[in-house]
């Protein structure tokens, strides 16, 4: 498998914004909305488009303060924030009141933290998903697009299984939804370059506490990443092109977490400390089972309902192809790898002597 060490190639011909949605003039309701993806979400909209309204819907009034100090009303009068949460069905109706699309962003996503909390994982990220399907039917969204994990591609831990689970609520909805209601759809990627809880800031702590060397799971481990840019270009793409009960992966490259480590410290060793629970060596996000209604689209994959003909041949007459039987999407198995050097560059750390 050729390593990729020239970011132009791997990333500025993949910004993900062929097509483009029209969110001028929309209210736009962004679940989770305080986190990571929230906030590059919200930068990525106020530079291209004036929505009437944009809506920031979150639990955390800190974070929700600090939010309004980077995106005051006064200069971004579109701007709303409001205090609630997934798992309050009621509040969700409220808040979606003339809401013309939502992204669902909110969910508990921390492995073992999932594992010590299954009541906790299971209110927030499956009993959550489904109180956003039902606000949006009832309040009648038009578009609503529900951010998923690679984790969710056959599961082996609690946070994988919720979402999962999630995903497969977000694609049936529209079976409720008639003829002419809301569009659903679901987005799933890897882990997300620099965003809070993953290794990569995990990493620059210990090397900052000061740290002699960098714990390593196994040496053999792939990880898909994307930068939280192309995350953001890639929902707002998918909304574009989104027709209902999509599941939308995109083409990103993997990389060894061991890479990875000496791309962070290449002065520190490193200590195999072995997979933990609920962990895999490599990460899958189109398994062998679904490659059957899975249709390679360019710059992405779609898995698709098997009872939806109509829907498969809508993105056949777009260019769209069949994958081959027994396709599998992994980590190790993706034609593009990211090397130390290539996200070196990525992350603007200079290049070790």
């Amino acid at each position: 498998m050729p390593l990729a060490d020239d970011l132009t190639r791997l990333f500025e011909h993949r910004s993900f914004r062929t097509p483009e949605p029209d969110l001028n003039g929309k209210v736009v309701f962004v679940t989770g909305g305080t986190g990571s993806f929230g906030q590059h979400f919200v930068r990525r909209v106020v530079e291209r488009y004036t929505p009437e309204k944009l809506i920031i819907f979150s639990r955390d009034e800190l974070k929700q303060y600090d939010m309004q100090m980077t995106f005051p009303t006064s200069k971004y009068p579109f701007m709303r924030y409001f205090i609630g949460d997934v798992r309050d069905l009621a509040r969700l109706e409220m808040a979606m009141r003339d809401v013309d699309v939502v992204i669902h962003a909110a969910a508990l996503k921390h492995v073992p933290i999932a594992e010590y909390n299954p009541f906790e994982c299971i209110q927030t990220n499956v009993i959550g998903a489904q109180n956003v399907v039902t606000a949006a039917l009832r309040r009648g969204v038009r578009n609503v697009v529900a951010l998923s994990t690679d984790k969710a591609a056959n599961p082996i831990n609690l946070y994988g299984a919720s979402k999962l689970a999630s995903d497969k609520i977000f694609t049936a909805a529209g079976n409720m939804a008639g003829r002419d209601g809301a569009r659903f759809a679901v987005v799933r990627y890897g882990n997300v370059v620099g965003s809070r809880g993953s290794v990569v800031p995990f990493f620059q702590k210990l090397v900052a506490d000061g740290a002699t060397e960098l714990p390593i799971t196994d040496e053999r481990m792939t990880r898909f990443w994307i930068t939280l840019d192309q995350g953001v270009d890639f929902v707002l793409s998918s909304l574009a092109m989104m027709r209902g009960a999509e599941v939308f992966v995109p083409k990103i490259p993997s990389m060894r977490t061991v890479d990875l480590a000496r791309c962070l410290a290449p002065q520190l060793p490193h200590k195999i400390v072995g997979i933990r629970p609920g962990e895999k060596l490599h990460e899958v996000m189109v398994p062998e089972d679904d490659s059957r209604t899975t249709l390679d689209l360019g710059d992405r994959y779609a898995i698709l309902p098997a009872d939806q003909p109509d829907l498969r041949a809508h993105y056949l007459a777009q260019g769209g192809a069949p994958v081959p039987e027994g396709f599998i999407y992994s980590s190790d198995r993706t034609t593009e790898r990211l090397d130390a050097r290539a996200l070196q560059a990525l992350l603007g750390i200079s290049m070790a002597a």
